[in-house]
């Protein structure tokens, strides 16, 4: 697969939309972004997205090449632990941004109080203990889950940790922010709270006031990229859909694979 320009609703293709500022959001000149949306354990899928970003940017190297990873990595999928094993080896050979999600704030808050597992195994956290080597009944009880996510942190590898600590709240570059779930409308970027970059969902999505710069995200499923006047969201559910997006971006001109 190659990438194509991104086709919007209204028939335009590749260029950005106006976002109320003298010209289009851009890159620098000599940099291209590759975004990679919620992977969620699907490292078959994360795979492939690296084979698609090698085979693009084989074609036509440019001066400085950055894969920001909107955050999501574990949970619902089937392989969180191979997961983070491919992106922690993408980091050593590549410029990498590693933003966090929602999903690693829960992981987080069982490795430091392992009683706080149940709110994580709602939101998918079994297919991640169960990836680790871990084997839950069928509907383990309270007690179990906790005895679960005390040998969970117990053996959580320590690579895998670190990992977990250095992942950063948001990116940007250029006139695009990079975020998992979206900013508070009517607060300075400066002022936005790690929280909502990490949970936000209505507030953010029904809005159509813009920031000082456009928005790349993910955390909302959509089944296609969708693209609005002031952010993109590139969340293609991969756990339920088996598509995982990528997003090129070149100067002005968004392609997705």
């Amino acid at each position: 697969m190659q990438f194509g320009k991104y086709e919007r609703p209204d028939g335009a293709r590749g260029a950005m939309p106006e976002i109320g500022t003298p010209k289009r959001p851009r890159l620098p000149v000599d940099t291209r972004i590759y975004a990679i949306g919620d992977i969620h354990g699907c490292s078959n899928l994360l795979e492939e997205a690296f084979a698609i970003i090698d085979a693009d940017v084989a074609r036509i190297v440019p001066a400085r090449c950055v894969q920001v990873f909107l955050g999501d990595y574990i949970d619902r999928g089937p392989d969180s632990r191979r997961t983070l094993d491919l992106l922690i080896g993408r980091s050593l050979k590549h410029e990498t941004v590693f933003l966090k999600g929602n999903h690693e704030v829960l992981l987080l808050n069982v490795l430091r109080n392992p009683e706080a597992v149940e709110n994580w195994i709602q939101f998918g956290g079994l297919t991640t203990l169960m990836s680790y080597g871990l084997k839950p009944s069928l509907n383990p009880n309270r007690k179990e889950q906790i005895e679960l996510a005390k040998t969970f942190a117990s053996e959580f590898p320590k690579d895998h940790l670190r990992f977990m600590g250095q992942l950063k709240p948001a990116f940007w570059c250029g006139d695009f922010f990079f975020v998992h779930a979206g900013l508070r409308p009517g607060v300075p970027m400066s002022q936005q709270k790690e929280e909502d970059m990490f949970w936000i969902r209505d507030t953010f999505l029904q809005s159509d006031e813009g920031f000082e710069k456009f928005i790349v995200h993910g955390h909302t499923p959509v089944r296609e990229p969708d693209i609005q006047r002031h952010r993109i969201n590139i969340d293609t559910g991969s756990y339920a859909t088996g598509k995982l997006t990528v997003l090129k971006i070149q100067h002005e001109t968004l392609s997705i694979a």
